[in-house]
């Protein structure tokens, strides 16, 4: 049987919010196995602000997404075929697979995560225990380092990494206080996470109710916005405050964001200068195992919620990006590219 991989590459370089043009629709022959390959069928595909930067001619902590090659990101799918020793057929897996419907790739790739339904939903393998909650876990735990009682503020509150940094500051005890955009986000941030506040920076008052919200200055800052937030955290920040940066995506769309402001300007003016800086969630790679199991054990005992917003079809996945990149999503964006 013939199977048909449908797939996106990028075909030209966004100038700010990137059009259905800048992706070329694509349909072909699924390859023959080689030795040592699994082929994965995508059962969801994870959209997450870093792919803007990645289409970029830029190169940051790792290379843009060239013309003509696969749009780049993460799924979680079945295997349906396997010429390797590591995986079975109906093994579920987490790969870098980039836009596609079908995944071919070896199957000794360190890359390669195997993922469980019957510990945690399979989705959020790609969300709450995947890489955004990884990322929420080892930048607030191994670089923020809160400690109880301490203040705790994450922008994005109600995102995929911004809902996981709050809840497990609670869980280690701090005060934790969300920035959000909008009185619906807020609400969720507080009446379903638990968080001890959330800040709407649409309102109009950002830095009057960020300096209410937070009575003992900020602890902790959980950087994924930039921007005014950025601006009015840093007016909060006590001795020995601690700033793990994990993206700004207010800027993310700039048509010159080489000369936009970002965090690393606003903390580095300051006097003195906070503790500061950019990370990726690679850095501890050899320990993922054991944040999924952490964090899907605090699923289980109800210490940590999510909420997804899902598209159905893989051919709308530009628009899903566009949906995040604007913060029309809440919580964790996905595509679902196919039943199993």
């Amino acid at each position: 049987m013939t199977r048909i991989n449908q797939r996106w590459l990028l075909d030209k370089r966004p100038e700010g919010m990137p059009e259905d043009n800048c992706w070329k629709w694509e349909e072909v022959d699924v390859p023959e196995l080689k030795n040592g390959e699994i082929l994965i069928k995508s059962l969801y595909l994870s959209i997450d602000p870093y792919m803007r930067g990645r289409m970029n001619d830029a190169v940051s902590y790792t290379g843009p997404v060239q013309i003509g090659d696969v749009m780049v990101g993460e799924s979680v799918g079945i295997v349906v075929e396997s010429k390797s020793d590591n995986f079975k057929s109906g093994d579920y897996v987490c790969v870098h697979g980039g836009w596609q419907s079908y995944i071919a790739v070896r199957g000794d790739g360190p890359e390669l995560f195997q993922a469980d339904p019957d510990i945690v939903p399979l989705s959020t393998y790609l969300g709450t225990v995947g890489m955004p909650g990884r990322t929420a876990y080892f930048g607030l735990t191994r670089l923020g380092k809160p400690k109880e009682g301490e203040t705790v503020v994450v922008s994005a509150a109600s995102g995929a990494v911004g809902t996981v940094v709050g809840q497990v500051a609670k869980i280690l005890g701090c005060r934790a206080v969300g920035v959000a955009g909008g009185e619906a986000k807020c609400s969720y941030v507080t009446d379903e996470l638990g968080l001890d506040a959330c800040v709407d920076y649409k309102a109009g008052n950002l830095e009057e109710d960020l300096n209410n919200a937070c009575p003992n200055g900020i602890d902790v800052y959980f950087e994924n916005v930039g921007g005014e937030v950025t601006r009015a955290v840093a007016k909060l920040l006590n001795p020995g405050s601690r700033v793990p940066i994990c993206g700004f995506i207010s800027k993310y769309n700039s048509r010159d964001i080489m000369n936009e402001e970002t965090p690393f300007d606003v903390f580095g003016a300051m006097k003195p200068v906070p503790e500061h800086r950019f990370f990726v969630v690679t850095e501890w790679f050899d320990d993922w195992a054991n944040a999924t199991k952490e964090l899907s054990g605090w699923i289980k005992e109800g210490k940590i919620k999510y909420r997804e917003t899902v598209t159905v079809g893989l051919e709308n996945a530009p628009q899903a990006l566009r949906d995040v990149l604007t913060g029309k999503n809440f919580g964790k964006q996905l595509v679902k590219v196919a039943d199993e």
